[in-house]
């Protein structure tokens, strides 16, 4: 059985790009496997706390302190470290706000970075703890970043897979959803390239799984 963790974190709701492709592609999965599961994480439904204080006293001060507060938000840390640690694949549907990604996924990516549960400093340098994992990550973009002028204004694309790759995750595909604010024309042609795109990944993702 196929275990599907989706992280969706567009504030546009249903009129989300990022996300429709990110359902067709998990549709597509599901078609040619039926026994894959999906957790889902809405982040712009239900978002998580930004990092404070309270938070980061329960991650570096002992347990038998933790105010209730704090053994709250540690083990809301603990229960998306679980769901990410038991996906086999991690679907996740980012818009581009400002250049770069929603508040709401850098505090989902805050919450599961924890020193010996994901990552661990080693003498030759960190050490990601989240390996074997396949991660596709649906980007909309309202101009076009893959090339040309506006390419190296992508803070999106960089720091995810960074973040990825800092936890262990190196096995990324990224499907582009772009010129969205380019005009109707441009911007259906966007949702019909990372469309297709989205089919051919799923069809991979379970032939790989099966081989």
């Amino acid at each position: 059985m196929t275990n599907i963790l989706f992280i969706s974190s567009s504030p546009r709701g249903a009129a989300s790009q990022s996300s429709k492709v990110a359902e067709q592609l998990i549709t597509g999965i599901l078609a040619e496997d039926p026994t894959a599961t999906v957790t889902r994480r809405d982040l712009a439904r239900d978002p998580l706390p930004h990092l404070d204080e309270t938070y980061l006293g329960a991650v570096f001060a002992p347990a038998e302190t933790h105010s209730a507060e704090q053994a709250k938000l540690l083990a809301l840390s603990d229960e998306l470290v679980d769901e990410l640690f038991a996906a086999d694949i991690v679907v996740i549907g980012s818009a581009m706000i400002n250049f770069t990604v929603p508040s709401t996924l850098k505090a989902w990516f805050d919450f599961i970075a924890r020193g010996g549960k994901t990552f661990r400093y080693t003498e030759t340098g960190p050490e990601g703890l989240v390996t074997g994992k396949r991660v596709v990550v649906v980007e909309a973009k309202g101009g076009i970043y893959s090339d040309g002028p506006m390419k190296v204004h992508d803070y999106q694309q960089p720091w995810i897979r960074f973040m990825l790759g800092f936890l262990g995750m190196t096995d990324v595909e990224v499907i582009h959803v772009e010129g969205q604010a380019l005009g109707p024309d441009r911007a259906s042609q966007g949702v019909s390239e990372a469309g297709t795109r989205a089919d051919a990944t799923a069809r991979a993702l379970v032939t790989r799984a099966a081989a």
